[in-house]
């Protein structure tokens, strides 16, 4: 296949490309199952297009894996080959995130993977590739993807983009209503397609979060997240910024708890020079930075009732000013904010505006703790894995059965983060491919791994009782009577207790 084709040669006229919409419109109206018609829509796409390869390919539920279900110009072998889980290479990137990309030339593009090229001693084509999501109803069910060569005319990459996401749209909703219909096993995979790139999850309790998120993306509306330390608040309000019609503006975060409030206004609101005793110039402010994009304020049950009051006055009138200025500035961001405490508790207390929660509260989300998730611990595991092996130069592959078995019992107070931390400790102190159970943190070892394993109820309980006398001991400098008030019994049984267990009283008269 030649190399040098022309931009002329490559690129349909208008005429054509409305001709070709309106075939595909006709087959998509007269097929009574639009799956059985792939095939001729694949080649008249691919003929109307001037183009080496159409390939659509879709979810199959049972196996969780995207297949080629239709293409043109490839062969049944090449077919067998094409096989992505959600997030391989550009196709399961597409379906991951539900948007389209266009790779200009694949050879420069290290997540292509290339499991249906053709192997030939000929000379190396650019190619270019197209990846539109099949959408429908918020959920990916596939993709329709074009492999073409190219000049690296962008505008033709776009242009054919634009026809391939027309198309992608006429036969989405017909192809989601037919696999519904029929077998079960054939129904594709609900909101956990549509997870955000940024975030690995594939629990129940994440899909409700992927949902909530879907919904809101689209509006300006004003989301307030909720959950515990390091369940990822941040990861999600990026994924509504990047889902929505802001993405290409900037996407601005302040916590608001890291700052004390006399500087927080500063931040947030900017100051004119000469506002304050070291204030040398103007500085705008992060909601001035955030025009026609996403402000994030993480904590913001911390924030003082000062900053109360000129928060709700933003969210209200979208106006501010800057710190010792009287210029009225108007912004257009979109306000997303976090906190990990009870912001209707704080509200009833009354720590919290009232009319202020009102205005945050508009969409909740409520973000679900790793204990809460359990089927997404391993799923989180091996992502920061590959992660740090790939940061630190390691080889560490995966890891073992005492490994996984530790991870899955413990109760991740510290959610997600806690995780990462322990699996980058891992990485760094693990010596093969292999991160074994002693590798883990101390506080995630069990008795067994540890040689630790606890003794009876009985023994476990005198421990404690002992620890607890010799604690109350040491702070009354070894005055029984004390002690005994601050431990709650009477003085008999206080020396009964210490006699028990042999405990020299005088040893804690020694002055400090």
């Amino acid at each position: 296949m030649a190399a040098d084709r022309s931009t002329e040669s490559q690129e349909p006229s208008s005429a054509q490309i409305i001709s070709a919409l309106a075939e595909v419109s006709d087959l998509c109206a007269t097929s009574p199952h639009i799956e059985e018609s792939l095939p001729a829509l694949v080649k008249l796409v691919a003929s109307r297009l001037k183009i080496e390869r159409c390939i659509v390919t879709l979810l199959e539920r049972s196996t969780g894996e995207l297949v080629i279900n239709a293409a043109y110009g490839m062969s049944d072998a090449e077919k067998k080959r094409g096989r992505y889980a959600i997030g391989e290479g550009i196709t399961g990137r597409v379906v991951r995130s539900g948007r389209g990309e266009i790779i200009p030339v694949v050879s420069e593009e290290s997540s292509f993977l290339a499991r249906v090229s053709r192997q030939t001693d000929e000379q190396p084509v650019a190619h270019a590739f197209i990846c539109i999501p099949l959408k429908a109803a918020n959920e990916v069910i596939g993709t329709l993807s074009a492999l073409s060569v190219t000049p690296k005319d962008h505008g033709l990459l776009q242009r054919h983009s634009r026809f391939l996401g027309i198309v992608a749209s006429l036969i989405a909703g017909p192809l989601r209503a037919e696999r519904l219909s029929g077998d079960s096993e054939q129904r594709p995979v609900a909101s956990a397609v549509l997870s955000p790139s940024n975030i690995v999850g594939r629990s129940k309790a994440m899909e409700l979060v992927y949902d909530l998120i879907a919904q809101v993306s689209a509006s300006d509306t004003t989301v307030l997240l909720q959950g515990e330390s390091g369940v990822g608040k941040e990861l999600v309000a990026h994924a509504i910024h990047e889902r929505s019609g802001r993405q290409k503006g900037p996407f601005v975060k302040l916590n608001c708890a890291a700052l004390p409030a006399s500087m927080l206004e500063s931040e947030l609101f900017g100051h004119e020079k000469g506002a304050f005793t070291g204030a040398l110039q103007r500085r705008k402010g992060r909601f001035e930075l955030a025009d026609k994009g996403t402000i994030f304020l993480d904590e913001i049950g911390d924030i003082s009732a000062a900053t109360q009051i000129s928060l709700l006055r933003v969210l209200q009138e979208k106006e501010f000013e800057r710190v010792g200025g009287s210029q009225t500035l108007r912004i257009d961001a979109r306000v997303i904010t976090a906190t990990n405490r009870d912001l209707a508790e704080i509200t009833n207390n009354g720590n919290f505006r009232e009319d202020l929660f009102y205005r945050l509260n508009v969409f909740p989300i409520q973000i679900p703790p790793l204990r809460e998730r359990q089927a997404d611990i391993l799923l989180l595991a091996d992502f920061f894995v590959e992660k740090y092996a790939s940061a630190m130069g390691r080889t560490v592959r995966r890891l073992s059965t005492s490994a996984i078995d530790m991870l899955i019992a413990y109760h991740w107070p510290g959610n997600v983060r806690e995780l990462e931390n322990c699996i980058e400790r891992a990485v760094l102190i693990s010596d093969s491919a292999v991160i074994q159970g002693n590798h883990l943190p101390p506080s995630l070892q069990t008795g067994e791994a540890s040689g630790t394993t606890p003794g009876s109820l009985k023994s476990s309980l005198a421990a404690v009782e002992k620890e607890l006398l010799l604690d109350a001991l040491k702070t009354s400098r070894g005055n029984m009577a004390s002690a005994a008030r601050q431990l709650g019994i009477s003085e008999r049984i206080m020396g009964l207790r210490v006699k028990k267990y042999d405990i020299d009283t005088h040893r804690f008269n020694k002055p400090i």
